[in-house]
């Protein structure tokens, strides 16, 4: 029995070749982007899903709260904090401390090998490799981390630095690590790499007991309370039982005990856990988070599209149900039951679903390839994965229930002596499939002038804040990297051999970029008449060349910034200061970092951070010893290509062990706003989708509303309707449906653009003209596909028609 329903189904299908291949066509599209999602979610959440016991796993985090300042939480905490939680805070069964180096250069001492820098070095305790136990193939796990300048490395770094040694053959052997200084540390341990997904990517683990002397200490922050840094991270293991919220509770009294409100009391620091399972999706070591809003939006627009296209098929299906009454007449009066009338209409569906599913996975990997760059790095679909595999059994069948079960019902009430007369219609009396249809139609219409609606703002505003002048000069000006803490005078040497170069214009030495996401805070005491005004501020470490080489404005006084004791400052400071005007302000002393400085110059407002922010109050303050990069403004018309290779060759010449890469600021200054534009570019591709799904739909919808009312529009013809008449008649059934999908459409569209624009500083006005321009697009597009269809079924002799009437 099952196996003719099935041969029938195919029948019908090869029969109705472009309800077929319209069904399939929107299908496919539908399951490839929920299947390509749902790898990616399913990727995403799966880092670190491995450890044991990880749901009694946290980490530890910062908030600093700085009042009318901001929040800002912080991966890292203080030192002293991991030194006490356990014997303080009762429920805690293990912790675990790590602290992260960036940038370290990793040698063998005594030979000629250097194996460059590296941010997968880090510093732990033992108590870490009891919260995320490894695979050990050499050392001891409960002494291998134990004692100063000992360290533990990864298969990976045994293959890298001791290639073709055994595991055991290296225990022993010493590693050079230059951080601040150098430490010397002997391998204790080898342990296994991960296999499955993980953030915690080190490949080098340094006994924490390394650092041990009051300078070391003090120099990495861990001596003090008010100390944090993302780089100190601590991690616990709740005993069973025990609450996250508990161990929040247990931070009050704690910090009341050995915390102070700020210095002067104008800010306040808590802790809070952060679950395992969420370190993906926050500050994580792999630089590869994902967002979970940006996550939830790909499962909705999934959802959007594949909800679109099954519309379009319960749409078109409960149209084309009129067309099959004499089938389902003729099969109730020999015999048939309703059961197997729905058997068979829900196989049609199912071979259907079926042959969506096969040509959708051959359009992920299009997709797949499309959208490479927006994808995880190491993202890459199992197509035999357990997940897959459920979901290859159990997505046909689902979709086919949910899409085919509707119109299977519909064919299968129908009145069998009614149906063999073909009396199906019953004029003036309400109709529940053409009331479904017309209500179908206006959501797949207004999802698509919504989509529409948001990618045409989106894109505006991005060219508006990209277009908008940020008060620097960012055109050929190149950037790189300088080693930590270098030496102040090869830094001077370096920027010296630049400057030499004709090519170039002018070079400086700075903490950061002149406009970047780092940013740098603290606050400044400003002798007002009997008082001292608090202001908190950015800062920026540069040198006196830094304004001439990103073009800033000079207003007043002199940017020749080459002391500790002196400092330069924006408009805005000028402005929050309460100078009366800027050259006033130039002279002036105040207190920065508990020491007098005197202001020597007033340089221009620009945006050193997004355009999403306001112009903060700036300090420019000179300290050599922390300058991270070398920035250099070529002369015009310069061959880029050449003038980078060559930038990067004279940087070898002074630090041969390091890696020279040279970047645009411009290129830096772009992504500000690439996950702007990937939403955008995302959102655009779901809009085409859903036009064409949306389009698809219309056709067959229209070309078979059309097919039933060819009689009718003979008759007026024969009448003396002209074609314009006819071709009005048809469409303003359309034109009503569009309108009202337009109303619906417009209120989700404004209330997600309004709160997107809200997170700009600098912003365009709502563009309520984009809204029309969309709504009146898609009113082209619908009556562009019935006016051909009704067109066609005008020129049609009226005489052919109506010759059996």
């Amino acid at each position: 029995m099952l196996k003719n329903y099935f041969k029938i189904a195919w029948r019908n299908l090869r029969r109705n070749k472009l309800r077929t291949s319209i069904h399939i066509l929107g299908l496919s599209i539908g399951i490839a982007i929920c299947f390509l999602i749902f790898n990616v979610v399913t990727h995403s959440y799966s880092f670190d899903q491995f450890h044991p016991d990880k749901e009694r796993v946290f980490r530890i985090n910062t908030l600093t709260d700085w009042g009318d300042g901001g929040s800002f939480p912080n991966s890292g905490t203080p030192g002293p904090l991991g030194e006490v939680i356990k014997d303080e805070i009762a429920g805690i069964e293990e912790k675990g401390k790590l602290y992260t180096l960036y940038d370290a250069l990793v040698a063998l001492p005594n030979t000629d090998k250097v194996f460059g820098r590296s941010d997968d070095v880090t510093f732990a305790d033992p108590g870490f490799f009891k919260i995320f136990p490894r695979e050990w193939l050499a050392g001891n796990p409960e002494t291998a981390l134990v004692q100063p300048e000992s360290v533990v490395i990864t298969e990976e770094s045994l293959h890298k630095y001791f290639p073709g040694s055994d595991a055991s053959d290296v225990l022993g052997q010493e590693l050079m690590f230059v951080d601040s200084d150098s430490i010397y540390a002997k391998v204790t341990g080898v342990i296994a790499n991960y296999t499955e997904n993980t953030d915690f990517v080190f490949t080098d683990f340094i006994s924490y007991s390394t650092i041990r002397t009051p300078d070391q200490i003090e120099w990495y922050g861990l001596h003090d309370w008010g100390s944090v840094n993302s780089s100190s991270q601590l991690f616990v293991k709740l005993a069973q039982g025990v609450s996250p919220e508990s161990l929040d509770e247990a931070f009050i009294p704690l910090i009341a005990k050995n915390m102070e409100a700020g210095d002067d009391g104008d800010y306040s620091t808590s802790f809070f856990t952060e679950p395992l399972a969420e370190l993906h999706f926050g500050q994580n070591y792999s630089n590869d988070n994902v967002s979970k809003v940006f996550l939830k939006g790909l499962i909705s627009i999934g959802l959007i599209i594949l909800v679109l296209a099954a519309l379009n098929f319960v749409n078109l299906e409960t149209a084309q149900a009129i067309s099959r009454s004499k089938e389902v007449g003729i099969r109730k009066t020999i015999g048939g039951t309703r059961l197997q009338l729905i058997t068979q209409f829900l196989a049609e569906t199912f071979l259907i679903v079926l042959f969506s599913t096969i040509l959708a996975l051959a359009l992920v990997e299009g997709i797949r390839m499309l959208f490479a760059s927006y994808l995880p790095n190491d993202f890459s679909i199992d197509y035999f994965s357990m997940y897959n595999v459920l979901f290859y059994v159990g997505f046909p069948v689902l979709i086919s229930m949910i899409t085919g079960i509707y119109p299977a019902l519909i064919l299968s009430n129908y009145d069998p002596q009614r149906a063999l007369k073909g009396d199906m219609v019953r004029s003036g009396k309400f109709s529940l499939g053409v009331f479904l249809r017309k209500n179908l139609t206006v959501i797949q219409l207004s999802s698509s002038i919504a989509f529409i609606i948001l990618v045409l703002v989106l894109n505006y505003q991005l060219k508006y804040v990209t277009s908008q002048p940020l008060g620097f000069e960012k055109e050929a000006v190149m950037y790189a990297p300088m080693p930590f803490m270098s030496d102040p005078d090869k830094m001077l040497q370096l920027q010296e051999r630049f400057n030499q170069e004709s090519m170039v214009q002018s070079a400086s030495l700075s903490g950061s970029l002149v406009s970047s996401t780092s940013l740098w805070t603290s606050d400044v005491k400003i002798p007002m008449d009997t008082t001292e005004k608090e202001m908190y501020i950015q800062v920026m470490n540069v040198d006196s060349a830094f304004v001439k080489v990103n073009g800033i404005p000079l207003l007043a006084g002199t940017d020749a910034i080459d002391r500790a004791d002196e400092i330069l400052v924006n408009e805005q400071f000028v402005k929050e200061a309460g100078f009366a005007t800027l050259e006033a302000a130039v002279g002036s002393e105040l207190t920065y970092s508990e020491e007098q400085v005197r202001i020597i110059g007033v340089v221009a407002d620009f945006h050193s951070r997004t355009l999403r922010e306001k112009i903060r109050p700036l300090l420019f303050t000179y300290n050599p010893a922390y300058f991270q990069s070398i920035n250099v403004k070529l002369s015009s018309d310069q061959n880029l290509a050449a003038a980078k290779e060559r930038l990067e060759q004279i940087y070898l010449t002074i630090y041969p062990y390091e890696t020279a890469s040279f970047n645009f600021l411009d290129t830096q200054i772009d992504r500000f706003y690439q996950e702007d534009v990937k939403i955008k570019n995302v959102l655009g591709f779901a809009c085409a989708l859903a036009i064409l799904i949306s389009c698809l739909g219309l056709f067959g919808l229209s070309s078979f509303t059309i097919a039933q009312r060819t009689k009718e529009i003979s008759i007026r013809k024969v009448l003396g309707a002209t074609l314009q008449q006819i071709l009005f008649l048809i469409s303003r059934e359309y034109m009503i449906l569009v309108g009202i999908s337009f109303l619906i459409a417009v209120f989700p569209a404004y209330y997600f653009l309004n709160d997107w624009l809200n997170g700009f500083n600098t912003r365009v006005e709502m563009p309520y003209l984009i809204f029309v321009a969309a709504g009146l697009g898609v009113m082209t597009i619908c009556l562009l596909i019935v006016g051909v269809h009704s067109y066609v079924a005008s020129q049609t002799n009226p005489a052919k028609v109506l010759k059996s009437e």
